[in-house]
């Protein structure tokens, strides 16, 4: 299997299954991409036809093909496919790339091709690429099998895997005019055998990539991705496309409601490490930037003094947060990327005095020497060079924000010949924002050639300085796999009640009983001992307050009597259609914060648990936040910090600060529940109400 794969990237020779000597057909953009493109293995075209392409002779068939063969490159009308890859396979080729269309993208009858394909593959243990999809190229062997249009992308540091054929090649296209480069690329088209989950520890072996970008569509076995991404330590960056709701009309809790594909997503992702862009162009800003800083260095960005970041919208995640310093030579800029780095959850750093001293060294009076420093328009290379490296020095700088707006005293470029052995020899990282158009062009090019990223706005530099701390905080040990040894984890229990089962796994929760009638309600209530609270106990109402089904502070026998009758009428007025099974009746539990923790299972990556703003609020507030069981202690903290309802156990105002590590150790309790008990699927404890000391399970729902 893996031998196979390896054929995709290494092959000693190549057979073109559709070769062609017109220029219109897609076999001979084929042809000459490998021929003229400086593949160093043998390149064999197969066409009933004789003739030649580029010197090279066409054999009437793949049988024919002489010397070793690793790789065939088919382009033949999808009816004739199955055909040419058990030809393939007789030959002895274990690897293929079907580019041709007229698949399952056609409908049913393409389908049908597919089915056919994938059988002849199956049946001579043949690895393919495709169908409907464009093919691979590695620039640094060079190998290119796609057939478009010259010239191929410039070699860098950046795999890139897609769906989208078309994408891939309006990427190449565009990655001209931005300064950076590709290592490998592959389409993927259909998938009907090889997925981007195949691929991805065979492109993350490669020396010459140092950051993964992907362009999804759709997992066909999220778990089994996610699970391959956490072994691999170079950064993936992924846009994830079809952002719809999954459709909860059958949820059964707020949980089951408020969760969708994209929650589950997001937090599949996180776990992985996966940073998910949220577009085309963010995509490739951050994968320059983690290419070419976050690799190299366990070290970059060495943690700050600062408070914790927030969550960002678009990658998750808390870490420290950095002090950056912003070096331009004008103002205005300087003050857009204050705003931005503040945005994306940076601190502007505080300068050093022998910082300040230095800078006030070497620039005119009127320049600026706080953070952000501004040199002035007058800036030289020389000036631009000294300030940099001062503020490299600095113990409370972090990273460098550089500005260079086209320069009024000299070219751009020779700032950045200025600028580029200082950032190539910094351990910390140095964005660098050219502002303009032509002026600073041939500084980005000599830039480019330095292998570092440029971005034309100080808001893009910004967010990818944020792509590298959020990877430097994601790239961390998963969670556990094994529950805290503090707590035993029980057997399946598969016939307990919801709240049994919750007290089973260690969950503090108060007792709820039923009453079929009001004499054994308000004997339920005298045991339990006042107050107590009455709520109808119906299937058919799952949001009981909304109809007035909730009693509290009932103090006697007489009044929990009386409840139940109030109860029924409430019910048979509200909700006629019910079935009423009678009253429950729970201990009245003290005052303090209400949070909600639930659990759905989602159907591609599992238990998906939840933490949020807890009783009414859930559903209106939509302060939750989501991550896959099972939890440690740290991404259950994490949960409560991303939330209003975490940061408000802190204590807030009037409001009075609660037990948040009861809380923490409850959400880690119910993913273990989740884990243990697949036949579940949605738990929800709403509220879970949290205490000065302790934590408190006052409503149980399970589906």
């Amino acid at each position: 299997m893996t031998q196979s794969l390896d054929s995709f990237f290494h092959p000693r020779g190549i057979a073109i299954l559709g070769a062609s000597a017109d220029p219109a057909k897609l076999g001979y953009g084929v042809a000459r991409n490998l021929i003229q493109g400086g593949y160093p293995g043998a390149v064999h075209l197969v066409n009933p036809r004789a003739g030649e392409i580029f010197g090279h002779p066409m054999y009437p068939n793949v049988a024919a093909v002489p010397g070793p063969v690793d790789l065939a490159v088919v382009i033949v009308p999808a009816p004739a496919a199955a055909q040419a890859l058990r030809e393939v396979g007789q030959r002895g080729i274990k690897a293929a790339i079907l580019t041709s269309g007229g698949f399952r993208e056609t409908g049913p009858d393409g389908a049908k091709l597919e089915e056919e394909v994938l059988a002849a593959c199956r049946e001579h243990s043949i690895r393919l690429i495709g169908p409907n999809c464009i093919g691979l190229l590695d620039t640094h062997l060079p190998l290119d099998t796609t057939f478009l249009p010259p010239p191929p992308p410039s070699s860098g540091k950046i795999a890139f895997l897609s769906h989208s054929g078309a994408f891939c090649a309006a990427v190449i296209d565009w990655s001209r005019t931005q300064g950076f480069g590709f290592s490998r690329l592959v389409s993927l088209g259909n998938q009907a055998d090889i997925t981007e989950t195949d691929l991805l520890p065979i492109i993350a072996a490669d020396p010459n990539t140092k950051a993964i970008c992907l362009y999804l569509e759709g997992l066909r076995d999220g778990q089994k991705f996610i699970e391959t991404a956490q072994k691999i330590d170079k950064p993936i960056i992924a846009l994830k496309v079809g952002r719809s709701a999954s459709g909860q009309k059958a949820a059964a809790s707020h949980t089951g409601a408020l969760a969708g594909s994209e929650a589950a997503l997001n937090a599949a992702f996180e776990r992985a490490g996966i940073l998910r862009a949220a577009s085309a162009e963010q995509l490739f800003d951050w994968a320059q930037a983690l290419s070419s800083y976050a690799p190299s260095s366990p070290t970059l960005l060495p943690a700050g003094e600062g408070s914790v970041i927030a969550p960002s919208p678009t990658g998750g995640g808390r870490g420290v947060r950095e002090n950056v310093a912003i070096l331009t030579n004008a103002g205005g800029p300087g003050v857009i990327a204050a705003d931005a780095l503040d945005a994306a959850g940076f601190s502007l750093a505080d300068l050093a005095p022998v910082t300040e001293a230095g800078l006030r060294s070497i620039l005119p009076p009127a320049a600026s020497v706080h953070n952000p420093v501004d040199m002035l328009a007058s800036a030289t290379p020389e000036q631009y060079a000294s300030s940099l490296e001062l503020l490299l020095k600095d113990p409370g700088v972090d990273a460098v924000l550089v500005i260079a707006p086209p320069s009024p005293v000299c070219p751009t470029e020779h700032i950045a010949d200025a600028l580029i052995p200082l950032i190539r020899a910094s351990a910390k990282p140095v964005l660098i924002t050219l502002m303009g158009s032509q002026l600073v062009h041939a500084a980005q090019r000599h830039f480019a050639g330095a292998g570092i990223p440029t971005y034309p706005f100080p808001e893009r530099a910004a967010s990818a300085l944020a792509a590298i701390q959020r990877w430097k905080v994601k790239n961390r040990t998963p969670a556990a796999n094994q529950p805290p040894s503090t707590f035993h984890v029980p057997e399946s229990a598969e016939n307990l009640p919801a709240e049994e089962l919750v007290a089973a796994f260690g969950i503090e929760t108060a007792p709820i009983l039923l009453g079929k009638d009001k004499g054994e309600t308000a004997a339920l209530a005298n045991r339990l001992g006042f107050p107590v609270v009455l709520k109808i106990a119906s299937v058919d109402i799952p949001h009981k307050s909304d109809i007035g089904g909730v009693l509290l502070d009932i103090k006697s026998i007489d009044a929990a009597a009386k409840g139940f009758d109030r109860l029924m009428e409430i019910a048979k007025f509200a909700r006629p259609d019910a079935r009423i099974d009678g009253v429950h009746v729970q201990r009245q539990i003290p005052p303090g914060q209400e949070v909600i923790i639930g659990m759905v299972r989602d159907p591609q990556f599992g238990p998906l648990m939840m933490f949020g703003s807890g009783g009414v609020e859930a559903e209106g507030l939509k302060d939750v936040a989501f991550a896959l069981a099972p939890l440690d202690e740290m991404s259950a903290r994490e949960m409560l910090q991303k939330t209003w309802a975490g940061k408000k156990l802190e204590g807030f105002r009037s409001i009075k600060a609660a037990d948040a590590e009861a809380v923490i150790d409850a959400l880690i309790r119910l993913s273990w529940l989740a884990i243990q008990n697949p036949q579940i699927a949605e738990i929800e404890i709403n509220p879970l109400r949290v205490l000065a000391k302790g934590a408190l399970a006052v409503d149980v729902r399970m589906k």
